[in-house]
């Protein structure tokens, strides 16, 4: 053979395979060690102090190490099917982070986790009463007519909602990764949703499960989600550090809410399978929201690669609003990564300061 290694048909040898399995067993042993030495991990960067409460949901003051430069603070306003410690993940992953060290004054809305008493809030006393009363008390303690909002998320659809209905209130309005025309043909999540019977989902239920939610998500992408990540989590057992990251983002994901019953129920009819926004027939607390009355500043990022809420849906936001201050932003990345990647802490936070910093004044 004079020391040639033979493949075979599939194109790797016997003596290739031999040296994987090895490294497996390596990789396998190591990790026996790494998991030991892992603690519970910890998420959430920055130290915050509660500033407002109403049940459940709490108003959180985000505290830097430097005092804000800001005159105009900045809430940030998160989906219900998730946690928002996701844009405060960790020390290197973290918008919020890079708002503070940028000047800004940081606000974040925790929606809590509804349990069986709030099976018949609806999508009123999110928009309304929660983030209402969020801005409300920051409007008192800054003594401001209007503050900035950034939604993020089913939260950018709330804070559409709330700003056409307080057009007022609201200074400047950034959303991110939002969905708006909801019947985008690369939409999947949402030609999934059309076809759903949300009041015999709802009457059945009560709330909705965060499991159901969660499977729901995870096979948008069942390949890279239920095999993939997993696979490629052998080729860090032996790093402390990655596998800590992994182990934060897989707490985060599967640390999801339930989702009250009423109020979801009014969002699949009137957003997915309305299409609201785009139709008309939102109504939130026996008013119609229409997107010309947000005619206030608007700053709408998205991500090029988001296979949640497809750029095409959230872009629609330009032909619907009243501004004519209307900027987008795109970022190369995909739904999570637009607050967790190196090129997110790069891009992200400065581009909105820099966004927002003219228009605060």
């Amino acid at each position: 053979m004079n020391g040639h290694v033979v493949k075979g048909p599939l194109g790797f040898s016997a003596e290739s395979l031999a040296q994987e399995a090895l490294q497996l067993q390596t990789k396998l042993r190591a990790g026996l060690d790494t998991l030991r030495a892992v603690d519970d991990v910890a998420y959430g960067a920055t130290a915050k102090e509660e500033v407002w409460r109403d049940g459940k949901v709490v108003l959180y003051r985000f505290r830097g190490e430097r005092t804000p430069s800001a005159k105009v603070p900045l809430l940030i306003v998160y989906a219900l099917v998730n946690r928002p410690y996701m844009v405060d993940l960790q020390a290197d992953k973290s918008i919020v982070r890079g708002l503070l060290e940028r000047g800004e004054d940081v606000y974040l809305l925790d929606w809590g986790y509804p349990d069986r008493s709030d099976r018949y809030l609806e999508l009123d006393d999110y928009i309304q009463r929660f983030l209402g009363g969020a801005v409300d008390h920051l409007r008192r303690e800054h003594r401001l007519d209007a503050v900035n909002l950034l939604g993020i998320c089913q939260g950018g659809a709330f804070s559409l909602c709330y700003a056409a209905l307080n057009p007022g209130k609201v200074r400047n309005l950034v959303t991110m990764v939002t969905p708006v025309d909801f019947h985008t043909g690369d939409n999947m999540l949402s030609n999934w949703t059309r076809g759903l019977d949300a009041d015999l989902f709802v009457d059945a239920l009560g709330n909705v499960p965060a499991d159901v939610m969660n499977w729901c998500y995870l096979t948008l992408k069942p390949w890279r989600l239920f095999v993939q990540k997993y696979v490629g989590l052998v080729d860090i057992l032996d790093d402390p550090r990655a596998l800590e990251d992994f182990l934060r983002m897989e707490k985060w994901i599967f640390d999801s809410p339930d989702q009250a019953g009423e109020a979801f129920r009014q969002f699949i009819q009137q957003f997915y399978q309305g299409n609201g926004f785009v139709n008309g027939g939102i109504d939130i607390g026996g008013r119609a929201v229409d997107l010309q009355y947000v005619a206030m500043p608007v700053l709408n990022v998205y991500a090029e690669q988001d296979h949640l809420v497809p750029p095409v849906s959230s872009k629609a936001l330009k032909d619907l609003v009243g501004s004519d201050d209307y900027s987008e932003l795109s970022f190369k990345g995909g739904h999570i990564g637009i607050y967790v990647s190196s090129r997110a802490q790069r891009e992200v936070p400065g581009a909105i300061h820099d966004w927002l910093a003219p228009r605060s004044r």
